[in-house]
């Protein structure tokens, strides 16, 4: 039986992330887009991305990188390398970098996040938080105990229709309360930005990108 940990300080917030790279990234937006513009429009969500995570309460920030830091990385976070391997061990390891205290990990892929969505992480007395993807997948997996994520997350398969509730199910398993955040839409295809685009709050880059590039006919 789990049981609900006392409340916390606020969390040390991780996004993993690649560097905005034409044909390294986004590569189902193309096509209908080119690989510059895929590239483009995952720079645009990435900054969103961190600068929602600035907003937010978190006693540190990291961006976790696979590849270079560039001009859209605002001041404020620390940036460590990826470790090695697949996807999961990548995830493990970016908990690696918390020190003490609760840690949250989001990824690139969801420019509609906001602070509120991040408000009670680290601060409701769970012992996980988890954010569901409408994919399957999951776009936000937080640990009150960092130091459990590599028997928590290695062995997920990744990237599959049932990776979120495999990672989710890991959790319930290991006795962890789980706090459910709200389910978001990664982008993936062109029919993701546009859903994506049409729910991101006010001066959204991800939008502002996808709407010049339709005004240019794309």
């Amino acid at each position: 039986m789990s049981h609900r940990r006392p409340a916390s300080n606020p969390p040390t917030l991780l996004v993993i992330a690649k560097e905005p790279v034409p044909g390294r990234v986004k590569t189902r937006l193309t096509p209908p887009y080119t690989p510059r513009e895929a590239a483009a429009l995952a720079e645009a969500a990435l900054a969103d991305t961190l600068h929602t995570v600035l907003k937010a309460p978190a006693r540190r920030r990291v961006l976790v990188l696979e590849g270079a830091a560039g001009p859209w990385l605002p001041p404020g976070f620390d940036v460590v390398r990826q470790g090695a391997g697949g996807l999961d061990e990548r995830i493990a390891a970016a908990f690696d970098h918390c020190d003490r205290g609760p840690a949250l990990l989001v990824g690139m892929d969801t420019p509609q996040l906001t602070v509120e969505l991040l408000a009670g992480v680290g601060r409701d007395g769970h012992d996980a938080w988890f954010g569901p993807a409408e994919d399957g997948g999951f776009w936000a997996l937080g640990l009150a105990d960092p130091g459990r994520a590599a028997a928590l997350v290695r062995g997920v398969p990744m990237s599959t229709d049932r990776t979120g509730a495999t990672q989710r199910h890991r959790l319930v398993a290991a006795g962890l309360s789980v706090s459910d955040l709200p389910v978001l839409r990664d982008v993936d295809t062109a029919a993701d930005a546009t859903a994506v685009a049409a729910c991101c709050p006010p001066g959204s880059r991800f939008a502002a990108a996808l709407n010049s590039l339709a005004r240019a006919g794309r």
